[in-house]
This record gives C-alpha cells, sequence and structure tokens, in this order.
C-alpha cells in the first residue's frame, strides 16, 4: 500500500546517505560501536543451583503465533512467517531447547549472533556518530527473551523507581511531561522562585551497559542468582558484524552493553538505572529510557542542592560506566521573576553546559516561557505537509472512508501526540491554527472528524481513569475523593496546578 501511495503521489525517495561503495565503512562502524568495550576475560559467576523458571510448550505457542511475519530474519535466516505458520509443529522442540537454556544458565551461541545495520540518525551523515547501531538478531531469540521478559516484569517490586516512566504498563510520554511540568509549576507558584531542568544526553547508553554490575543489581530487586547468571551469559560473548549494503565486516565478540533491538534489552537498560534517583527532596530525576531530565526546585536562589545533584549524577555515571555528551546535554531555566538576574551556568566534566530558551522533550517543544506557540507551530507545518497527500489521494478516487482513514494514522496521529501534557494550556489563537487543519482535512475527506477538544477531553478522562486505578503512578496522590455520598467521584485539579489534567 506505501509502495502504491508513493507512485501516486510522485513522492521522490532520497538518496540513502548510507555509502554503499565504501567497503572499510563497515569494519570502521563495528569497531566504533564497540568502542566501550574493555577487551577482558568475560566474567564468570560461581555456578547456583538450576534456575526454577521453566516454559510450557502452550506459553512457547502462543509467542510464536504472535510474532510479525513482515520483520526481517536474524543472522540464522530463520523468518518469522515460518514460526508463525509452524507453531504448533515447533512448539514442543523450542520449549525443550529454551528449558534447557535456563537450566544450564547458557544461551546459546548462535542465539547471540547480531547483524548491525547502521540507521543515520539524521540526512546528512558526517561522522560514524550519526549512526545508530540497530541489531538484527534472531526471531526465535526474541520470543525467548519476550518470554523472560514477561516473567521478570512479573516479579519486579512496586517500589521501582515511579519516575521510570518507559517499558512499564500505563506509563508514556504523556506521563513523563506532565509530571515534569506539574512538578515545575507547582513550586513557581511560590515567592521567589525558579526552575533549572536540565535535559542529559548520554553516549550510546545501551552500548555502555556493564554485564557483570548489571545481574549485581537485579540480584538486589529479587531476580533468581541462576536467572541472574542466564542474563549474563545472555549478555557476553555475543558476535557482532555490521552490514551496510552487500558489505560485511570482520566479526567482533562483545562482552559490553546490550544491542538495540533485542527484546530484553530496554528493560535491562532501566533496571540497570534504576538506583540513579534524587538525592534532594528538591530535586526531581525524570527518565524516559535513556531521557533522562534533571528537575531543579530553586527558591530564594539557593542553588546548593541542585548543582550537588549534578555532580553526583556524574559520579554515578562514573560509576556504572555510563557516558555524558556534554555538547549534546542543554538546561533551560525557567523564571517567572519580574526583576531578571543572571543565573551562573552548570559545569560537567570542566565544560559549560549550554542554555537554550526551547527544547525537544520527548517529542514536545518546551520553551522557557512554558507556552505552546514553538510547539503548535511545528505540529500544525508537519500536519500541512502531509494535506498534500491527502489532496492527491482525493484527486485518484480514493473513497471517503479510505481518506478518512489515511488522515487519523498521518495527520491526526502528529496533532494528537501527547495531547494530554500540552493542549489544556494552549492559547485561543493555537487552538484555533489546529482546529484549522482538522477543518481542512474534513473538507478533503467530505466527512466529519473529531474536534481536537473534544479529543483532549476523551482521552484525558481515560488517562484519569488510568492514574485512579493506579496506586503506584506518580500522579495518583493528586486525584482526591469526593464525599462518601458521592463515590466514584473524583476533584477537579486546578488548571494551574496541572497543565495535562485542567479536565
Amino acid at each position: 500500500m506505501w509502495q502504491g501511495l508513493q507512485s501516486i503521489t510522485d513522492y521522490k525517495k532520497k538518496a540513502s546517505p548510507v555509502a554503499d561503495h565504501d567497503v572499510l565503512l563497515p569494519d570502521k562502524l563495528n569497531n566504533f560501536f564497540a568502542r566501550f568495550e574493555d577487551n577482558t576475560v568475560p566474567p564468570t559467576r560461581p555456578a547456583t543451583k538450576t534456575c526454577g523458571l521453566t516454559f510450557t510448550a502452550a506459553n512457547v505457542r502462543k509467542t510464536f503465533k504472535c510474532v510479525n511475519p513482515r520483520k526481517a530474519a536474524g543472522p540464522d535466516g530463520i523468518p518469522g512467517r515460518v514460526l508463525r505458520a509452524c507453531a504448533d509443529q515447533l512448539a514442543g522442540v523450542f520449549t525443550d531447547i529454551f528449558n534447557q537454556s535456563l537450566s544450564q544458565s547458557a544461551v546459546p551461541t548462535c542465539f547471540k549472533r547480531a547483524t548491525i545495520v547502521p540507521v543515520p540518525k539524521k540526512a546528512k551523515v558526517t561522522e560514524l556518530n550519526d549512526y545508530r547501531p540497530v541489531a538484527l538478531t534472531s526471531v526465535i531469540m526474541k520470543c525467548f527473551e519476550r518470554l523472560v521478559k514477561d516473567h521478570i516484569t512479573s516479579i519486579l517490586p512496586d517500589t521501582l523507581d515511579p519516575l521510570q516512566f518507559a517499558y512499564r504498563p500505563n506509563r508514556s510520554t504523556d506521563d513523563a511531561i506532565a509530571i515534569t511540568l506539574h512538578t515545575a509549576l507547582t513550586h513557581l507558584d511560590k515567592r521567589n522562585t525558579y526552575v533549572r531542568m536540565l535535559f542529559i544526553d548520554y553516549s550510546s547508553a545501551f552500548n555502555t551497559i556493564v554485564p557483570s554490575k548489571l545481574v549485581i543489581k537485579l540480584e538486589t530487586l529479587g531476580l533468581d542468582p541462576a536467572l541472574c547468571n542466564w542474563v549474563l551469559d545472555f549478555l557476553t560473548g555475543r558476535s557482532q558484524v555490521v552490514r551496510v549494503g552487500n558489505n560485511i565486516s570482520t566479526p567482533l565478540i562483545l562482552n559490553t552493553g546490550a544491542p538495540q533491538g533485542c527484546v530484553l534489552s530496554p528493560l535491562l537498560y532501566s533496571l540497570f538505572t534504576h538506583d540513579c534517583v534524587a538525592k534532594h527532596a528538591s530535586n526531581s530525576i525524570i527518565k524516559f529510557a535513556d531521557d533522562t531530565t534533571v528537575v531543579g526546585l530553586i527558591t530564594n536562589n539557593d542553588e546548593t542542592a541542585y548543582r550537588e545533584e549534578v555532580r553526583a549524577l556524574g559520579v554515578w555515571c562514573q560509576e556504572n560506566n555510563l557516558s555524558l555528551n556534554v555538547s549534546k546535554t542543554k538546561e533551560m531555566i525557567v523564571d517567572f521573576r519580574k526583576q531578571e538576574r543572571e543565573h551562573p551556568p552548570i559545569h560537567i566534566e570542566g565544560t559549560v553546559v549550554e542554555k537554550v530558551e526551547s527544547f525537544k522533550f520527548l517529542g514536545v517543544h518546551i520553551t522557557d516561557k512554558l507556552n505552546w506557540s514553538t510547539h503548535t507551530d511545528s505540529v500544525v507545518k508537519k500536519a500541512q505537509q502531509r494535506l498534500f497527500n491527502l489532496r492527491r489521494l482525493k484527486k485518484f478516487g480514493l473513497s471517503p472512508k479510505s481518506l478518512t482513514n489515511f488522515y487519523r494514522c498521518t495527520i491526526e496521529s502528529i496533532l494528537s501526540g501527547c495531547i494530554t501534557a500540552w493542549y489544556g494550556n494552549c492559547s485561543a489563537l493555537n487552538r484555533k491554527a489546529l482546529q484549522r487543519v482538522v477543518r481542512t482535512a474534513q473538507r478533503i475527506t467530505g466527512g466529519k472528524l473529531p474536534a481536537l477538544q473534544d479529543t483532549y477531553t476523551t482521552r484525558c478522562h481515560r488517562k484519569a481513569k488510568k492514574i485512579i486505578k493506579d496506586n503506584n503512578h506518580p500522579s495518583h496522590c493528586l486525584f482526591t475523593p469526593l464525599s462518601s455520598r458521592r463515590r466514584g467521584q473524583y476533584r477537579c485539579i486546578s488548571q494551574s496546578g496541572c497543565p495535562g489534567c485542567s479536565q
């Protein structure tokens, strides 16, 4: 269908910035991606009793049947469609293999091979760091990882860092943004206050995970020592090659990091950083995977706690082998006081952190004035570009239903992204600009489309209900039940208190 749309709209595909003709590029990239490797003997741990975790054939069969058949095959060449089509026949065999692997705390070598496909981070590549190392791994191993991941998430304590919003149920970028803004705005309501937000950028965060340190943290979280040994074996002795076009690099054996593309890697990273929490009550460290933000609440110009927090974060990074990218780390200061003051800069590793007036935080543009004009202008511009495709499809006679589906997928998804976190405090002018896009799309499709205000209200109510049911959600305490005579109803949050929940 996408190929058909490209043909209809005269879509001109951009030339790939990856230089296929450079036969040395794969080896250069492989060595670059492995730059955090310490080239020491893989860590080993004393043998423990047999892992108590086992899977049934029904578990494996269900996982195989959920495989996306369109996903690329890994280095073993086994496509997902085979596992899905032959799930009933293969489930028993692989159940024995998986359980044997767990009992021996060892992962078959053929399951640990990875082919790295470098994906450019931007249109014009100027250095090796402009490539993102996405790993193609065995589809069978991904199914195995998914089963292990479900088990690990089921036994994790509820007290795990509530400000880590990635890879957890009922948590999203909306929640991370809303909590950040709520924390800032609540503090700014007080006299003689301002807020400093430090947006941390790590260099290849997933590639720096130290397996031996990770398994120690997993044990403290209550995981079976034998399963921890299995995770250690999963992350060490991994064979990696880089493929660029038809050129393939020389294999390297890695004992550090977790490949981007594995099912377990995101969860393992969030558990590896679960102890990265604020040490002072006036600060918050809000995390969404490797996107880390330090929010410092400053009163009476006393920045001692905030600066100590930044220094402690730098020490924590050194102890955990995480490399801070100071050049891409930015700071934004929100100060609504009438008398302007000069704020001394923050230094990390002897380098001054750049101050910015706006920052794209988890896909949403936040400014030091905490208004939404910058974000809505960006959203409207993207949406209007896609209206061109909608007009071309109308010209070629697509049905109103197909046009509406195209709008919902490619335009409404942009207009309503993280809408619960920002739309509530938009100015009337911003809302009119957004709704103008909807009205234009409505004229093209010929059918009635939901207004953004209705979408916002619906999603706010839906999110509020989920938060109320989740006692461990950071925003749960913001909802106060009304008197017993009005059971099931909750007191509204004032608009100044929470930007994302003003309804």
